[in-house]
C-alpha cells in the first residue's frame, strides 16, 4: 500500500506560481488551476481541492512571521507528514505550489516527496505591473490577505478577522457543458498582518538615512537626497562627494545595504530602491 502511494506522488505533474509576498499570488492560483486542469494546490500550508481544505494548518494562523514561514514550508514534522499522506492519498495527477521563489516552491517539493516542479509560471507573467502594485498596497498598508477559499471555509479553520469576500465566475472549458463555475474567494487579517499604514515623514525619513550615510562614511558628504513614494515603498536617491581615496564599488555597497537593513529595522517602512551616486570627488585633506 506504501509503495503504491509513493509511486502515485511520484508520478504527479507539479505546477509551481512564484512571486513575492502580497503580489497576488493566491488571487490568481485558480485561474491556473482551471486553465491547466490541475485538482490540488499547496498555498500557505494548506492542501486545497476544489474550495475544500482537505489538509493542513494555515501559515495565516501563526501568531507571527516567524512561525508562519516555518509553517508555509512544512518545516514542523507533523504538518509535514499529514499533508504528504493526504497528497498520496488522492488520485489528482496535477498539483500547483505557490510560493515567493523557485527557492521555496522547491523546497515544498522536497518535503512533501514531490517531483521538482516542471511547469514554473512567474506572476509577472500573468498579472501587470498595476495589478501588482495595488495587491502589494493592499497587504503592506491595510495587512489584507487573500485565502482561496469561501468564507464558510475559512470561518471553520480561521479565528482571526475576515474582512470581505470575493466572488467571480469560471467557465468550462467543454463546449457542450458551458455551465459557470463560481469560485469563492476570502480576505482577512492575520494575527500577525498590520492593523494600519506605518507612514513617516520626508523630514524624519530623510534624517534617518543622513545618519545611517554619516555613521557608515564619515568622510562623505550629501549634496541631495531625493525620496519618492510608491505602492511598494520609498525610492531613494543620494548624491555624495568622496575623498579621492575611497574605494567606491565596495564603499557604496556597504553603505546602501546597511541604510536599506537599517531604516527598514527601525522604522518599518519599506524601500523599494535606493541609488546612491557619487557627483563629486573631494581631496583628502578636505575630509579631515
Amino acid at each position: 500500500m506504501f509503495n503504491k502511494q509513493l509511486r502515485n506522488a511520484r508520478n504527479i505533474d507539479v505546477y509551481a506560481l512564484v512571486g513575492k509576498a502580497g503580489t497576488g499570488k493566491s488571487f490568481r492560483a485558480r485561474l491556473l488551476m482551471e486553465k491547466y486542469g490541475i485538482d490540488l494546490m499547496v498555498d500557505d500550508g494548506l492542501l486545497i481541492h476544489d474550495q475544500h481544505i482537505i489538509a493542513g494548518r494555515s501559515a495565516k494562523r501563526e501568531q507571527n512571521r516567524f512561525k508562519a514561514v516555518k509553517r508555509a514550508v512544512f518545516q514542523y514534522e507533523d504538518h509535514r507528514i499529514e499533508v504528504r499522506d493526504a497528497i498520496r492519498k488522492e488520485k489528482s495527477r496535477k498539483i500547483l505550489l505557490l510560493g515567493t521563489s523557485e527557492h521555496m516552491v522547491g523546497l515544498i517539493a522536497e518535503r512533501l516527496e514531490l517531483p521538482v516542479p516542471g511547469t514554473l509560471i512567474y506572476i509577472q507573467d500573468i498579472a501587470t505591473t498595476d495589478e501588482i502594485d495595488r495587491a502589494q498596497r493592499s497587504r503592506k498598508v491595510h495587512g489584507k490577505h487573500v485565502i482561496p477559499l469561501p468564507v464558510v471555509e475559512v470561518k471553520q479553520h480561521y479565528s482571526h478577522r475576515i474582512l470581505d469576500t470575493i466572488r467571480f465566475g469560471l467557465e468550462s472549458k467543454a463546449w457542450f457543458f458551458r455551465k459557470p463555475k463560481t469560485v469563492e474567494k476570502t480576505i482577512v487579517q492575520p494575527p500577525f498582518g498590520r492593523l494600519g499604514r506605518i507612514s513617516i515623514s520626508e523630514a524624519a525619513l530623510s534624517q534617518m538615512i543622513m545618519h545611517c550615510i554619516e555613521e557608515q562614511a564619515e568622510d562623505a558628504d550629501i549634496l541631495k537626497l531625493i525620496i519618492e513614494p510608491s505602492p511598494s515603498g520609498y525610492r531613494i536617491e543620494a548624491l555624495l562627494r568622496c575623498p579621492h581615496h575611497t574605494i567606491l564599488p565596495q564603499t557604496l555597497y556597504n553603505l546602501q545595504q546597511y541604510t536599506v537593513s537599517h531604516v527598514t529595522k527601525y522604522s518599518g517602512i519599506e524601500i523599494k530602491s535606493l541609488d546612491l551616486t557619487v557627483e563629486e570627488m573631494k581631496e583628502d585633506d578636505e575630509a579631515s
